[in-house]
C-alpha cells in the first residue's frame, strides 16, 4: 500500500501563487523569500518533504517548518521572519545613546590629532571607554555596528558641509537694495530700445590669483584609435599670478576689464578711469559691488570727489556675492578660457584674457537676474 502523508494539503489561490512565482522570477528579492517560496509551490504540486529537499538541497526539517508556518499563519506571512526571532540584542538603548553622543563630538576634543571621527577609530574609543563611562555591552564593539548606529540616525560625523551664515545685520536691507537694481534694469530694457537713455548700471568685482602655467613637455594632440583627449605632462612651470577687475553693463552685455598684477585700489582707481572714459561725461554709473577694502579707501574716496555724482555704489551685504551677476561671468570664464589654459609668461595670459574681452564684447550676452525676482517685490 502505497505511503500517503498525514499533513494536510496546502491549496493555493491563485494570486498567492502567481505572488511566489513573482519572487522566484525577481532580481531583488531576498534568498530566504525565494527559497520559501520554491518550497511552498513545490509542496503544493504535492511533492514529498523529502524529495523537496532533496531537490532544493535543504535539510528536511527546515521545509517542514516552512510547511508548517503556511498551514498555519497563511502563505504570504509565511515568507517572512516573525518578530522577535534573531540574536537578542545585548547592547542597551543607554549605551547607544552615549554611542551617538561622542560621535558628535570631535576627536580633538577628547585628546586625539584628528579633527573628525572614522569609524575604525571611534569604535576603538568607545572600546577602551566604555567600562569607565558604565556600558560594558559596548566593550566588543565592532566598526560595522558603528556603522549601523550611526546610518540609522542619519549623523554622518567623518563629514563636512558648509553654510554661509548672515553676518551682514543689514543683510536683508542690502540685498533689497541690490534687486531693485535688477528690477530697474529690466523695466528700463521694456521702456526703452536707446541705450543712451537707460543710464549705466555695472555689476563689479575682482578675480585675483589666475595662474600663468606653462607645460615643461610637448602637448599631445586627440589621436583616432589610441587617446581621445590632448596629453600633457603633469610638470609645469609656474610663471606668477595676474589679477582681473571686471565690470558687465547690465544695459547692453558689454565686459570691461582690466588686467592687472593686483586688485589694490590703485588699480580700483584706474578701472573707474576707464569707465569714465568710456562713458558719456553726463551719464551717471551705477556700480554693483562688494565691500572690499579697495572700494571704500580714502585713495578711491579720494578719487570719487573729483568726480561728483558721478558714481554710485550700490554694496552687496557680507557673504552675499552670490548675489552680484558678474560672479555668473567668472564661472562661465572659469569653464572656457581659464580651463586648462598654459601660456609661456604672464604677459601671454594678460594678452590672451584681452582678447577674450575683445571675442566677447563682439557678440555681447546680457546677464540677467531671474531667481525670486518677481517673488521678492510681489511680497
Amino acid at each position: 500500500m502505497p505511503f500517503k502523508s498525514q499533513k494536510a494539503e496546502l491549496v493555493l489561490t491563485v494570486q498567492e501563487q502567481e505572488t511566489l512565482e513573482a519572487i522566484i522570477r525577481s532580481r531583488t528579492s531576498r534568498m530566504h523569500r525565494i527559497e520559501r517560496a520554491r518550497i511552498l509551490l513545490s509542496y503544493a504540486k504535492r511533492e514529498s518533504l523529502s524529495s523537496i529537499a532533496r531537490n532544493l538541497d535543504l535539510t528536511r526539517a527546515k521545509v517542514e517548518r516552512c510547511i508548517n508556518k503556511a498551514l498555519q499563519l497563511g502563505v504570504l506571512t509565511s515568507l517572512n521572519d516573525l518578530p522577535g526571532r534573531g540574536k537578542k540584542r545585548t547592547i542597551t538603548a543607554e549605551a547607544k545613546t552615549w554611542l551617538l553622543s561622542l560621535a558628535c563630538q570631535k576627536p580633538k576634543e577628547l585628546g586625539y590629532a584628528q579633527e573628525l571621527w572614522t569609524t575604525r577609530l571611534l569604535a576603538q574609543h568607545i572600546r577602551r571607554n566604555c567600562g569607565q563611562a558604565g556600558h560594558p555591552s559596548l566593550c566588543k564593539l565592532g566598526r560595522g555596528t558603528v556603522s549601523k548606529f550611526l546610518a540609522g540616525e542619519t549623523i554622518q560625523p567623518h563629514k563636512v558641509r558648509y553654510y554661509v551664515e548672515k553676518r551682514d545685520p543689514n543683510f536683508e536691507e542690502k540685498m533689497a537694495q541690490v534687486l531693485c537694481v535688477y528690477k530697474q534694469v529690466e523695466l528700463y530694457r521694456k521702456a526703452s530700445q536707446d541705450a543712451s537713455e537707460l543710464g549705466v548700471f555695472l555689476s563689479y568685482d575682482e578675480k585675483p590669483g589666475m595662474q600663468a602655467l606653462e607645460s615643461t613637455g610637448q602637448e599631445l594632440p586627440p589621436v583616432p584609435g589610441q587617446h581621445s583627449s590632448w596629453m600633457r605632462d603633469y610638470e609645469y612651470v609656474r610663471h606668477g599670478t595676474l589679477s582681473l577687475l571686471a565690470g558687465i553693463d547690465l544695459i547692453n552685455g558689454h565686459v570691461h576689464g582690466l588686467v592687472a598684477d593686483r586688485h589694490r585700489s590703485r588699480e580700483f582707481i584706474e578701472f573707474l578711469r576707464q569707465i569714465t572714459a568710456y562713458y558719456p561725461a553726463t551719464a551717471k554709473i551705477r556700480m554693483i559691488l562688494d565691500n572690499h577694502s579697495a572700494h571704500i579707501s580714502k585713495e578711491t574716496r579720494a578719487y570719487l570727489a573729483t568726480v561728483p555724482n558721478r558714481f554710485e555704489f550700490i554694496f552687496t551685504p557680507k557673504h552675499g556675492s552670490w548675489l552680484n551677476l558678474i560672479e555668473t561671468f567668472f564661472a562661465k570664464m572659469a569653464k572656457t578660457l581659464l580651463r586648462g589654459i598654459r601660456v609661456s609668461s604672464k604677459e601671454e595670459l594678460k594678452e590672451r584674457i584681452e582678447k577674450y574681452f575683445d571675442e566677447i564684447n563682439a557678440l555681447p550676452v546680457i546677464f540677467r537676474w531671474r531667481y525670486k525676482l518677481d517673488t521678492f517685490f510681489q511680497d
